[in-house]
């Protein structure tokens, strides 16, 4: 028998791979999960207890996440970005954290979206995407998705600003020694900066066909 199938989503902030992940699990009839959301979570209530995510334990935060968390509407603001890179660090946070999205596909097969999903997670997943996109792009990107004023004064400097923090969270992502941001070495990379969301999704479409088919997954 055929085990289920996992799809492991990788990649930066704001390179589009959430909303692939998403249109990926509704077009194969999968459960989705933002991985991300657990540890922006686990950030947003060191913040809210007053706990510095640079300098002290966030494992007991990371134990008391409910679900309502993960709905919250203040997960995606810079401070909370920071906060979640901080966290994620943590070897005691990720260790927590680790069981909730494995239990998550195990039986049923799923479509994770993350920054080690196919690296750490789900070694063994089936198909491994990699979406990423210039710093640029993901800076006008997320900070559309955030603006409350598109046509603002000052918008190309705010952009800057964005990028900056992307630009920054990258370097911590990927320099953490625990699970650190990079593409598994089987992953396929997307590169997003000329595509529209419809286009990823159809290349990733084909990707996992070919994968899925090659390995009798159905």
């Amino acid at each position: 028998m055929s085990r289920a199938l996992v799809i492991a989503v990788d990649g930066p902030a704001a390179a589009g791979k959430g909303t692939l992940a998403r249109r990926l699990a509704d077009a194969l009839g999968l459960p989705y999960l933002d991985t991300g959301l657990l540890y922006r979570a686990v950030g947003r209530r060191m913040l809210d207890a007053g706990l510095d995510p640079a300098a002290q334990p966030a494992d007991e935060q990371a134990r008391r996440v409910t679900p309502e968390d993960l709905k919250r509407g203040d997960l995606r603001v810079p401070e909370v970005d920071r906060a979640a890179s901080l966290v994620a660090a943590q070897q005691a946070v990720r260790a927590i954290l680790v069981d909730v999205q494995r239990d998550f596909a195990r039986a049923a097969g799923g479509v994770l979206d993350g920054r080690d999903i196919g690296t750490v997670i789900f070694p063994d997943a089936q198909v491994k995407l990699f979406i990423t996109a210039s710093p640029a792009a993901r800076a006008r990107r997320r900070w559309e998705q955030l603006a409350t004023d598109r046509d603002a004064p000052d918008r190309e400097a705010q952009i800057a600003r964005v990028e900056a923090e992307l630009v920054a969270r990258d370097a911590a992502d990927a320099g953490r020694a625990v699970a650190p941001l990079k593409a598994a070495v089987d992953a396929v990379v997307i590169d997003t900066d000329h595509m529209t969301a419809e286009q990823v999704l159809a290349e990733a479409l084909r990707v996992v066909r070919v994968r899925a088919d090659a390995l009798g997954t159905v």
